[in-house]
């Protein structure tokens, strides 16, 4: 009777601290400290919020476009503000949610919604930590697709090689990065293109390529989400204009 009592109590245990690591992670990926005007039209750019993307227009036209998938579970909303930014500077910005928000899930979505019809236009390719595999994993399915591929947090591509890739491709990564640490990042380097340009953001972790909380194995960033949300900014757009 006693053992039975013993096991049930460890059992109930068990049960209440995997609900509230759930309950934890659930509000981890949360969007956090996004301001709601970003989700709103303006005189230059268009905004539209449907069940499959989030898109940023600009209303003058535009030649290039950039497609976003988020990390697995993190909320799409977190990418907002580096993607209105983006959408500002003159290019569309499309945040492609995820089923479960898992990319592995939908990273086929943008071809399967026929975004690349128009063959007038340059498409760039970017990805947050498993968004930034499964982008990978999109450029290795359809290599004529896209232009340029930007990979974010990520030490992939590991399980297929682009070598040969002859597109463009940027990786962005922090230093205080605990889930996509440099160690492994460097082991899969031959895995890119030797082209392939790498930027270290010194005092970045990798929770901060977005806007939501602190995510399970990161560091802490000894620089402020806003300085990091700028660098990345700013290198994208450079990395954009190249040729």
């Amino acid at each position: 009777m006693m053992k039975k009592q013993k096991i049930k109590i460890f059992g109930l245990i068990w049960a209440t601290a995997g609900l509230c690591f759930l309950i934890w992670i659930g509000n981890s990926y949360q969007t956090k400290g996004v301001d709601t005007t970003i989700f709103q039209n303006n005189s230059t750019v268009q905004v539209k919020n449907t069940n499959d993307f989030i898109s940023f227009t600009p209303k003058k036209g535009y030649q290039k476009v950039f497609i976003f998938y988020p990390g697995t579970l993190v909320e799409p909303e977190a990418y907002t503000p580096l993607c209105r930014k983006i959408a500002n500077n003159g290019y569309k910005s499309i945040i492609i949610k995820m089923p479960w928000r898992l990319p592995s899930y939908g990273y086929k979505r943008p071809k399967e919604m026929g975004f690349f019809k128009d063959t007038t236009k340059q498409y760039i390719l970017a990805g947050h930590s498993k968004g930034g595999m499964m982008a990978s994993q999109f450029v290795y399915e359809n290599p004529t697709l896209i232009d340029k591929l930007i990979l974010l947090g990520t030490t992939q591509p590991r399980d297929f090689d682009l070598s040969k890739s002859s597109i463009s491709i940027m990786k962005i990564y922090g230093s205080n990065d605990g889930v996509a640490d440099a160690k492994s990042l460097v082991l899969n380097k031959p895995k890119l293109p030797a082209t392939t340009k790498y930027i270290l953001i010194e005092g970045a972790n990798h929770s901060q390529f977005g806007y939501y909380g602190s995510q399970l194995g990161d560091n802490k960033a000894t620089i402020s989400r806003e300085q990091q949300q700028q660098i990345i900014l700013n290198t994208i757009l450079s990395f954009i204009k190249s040729r």
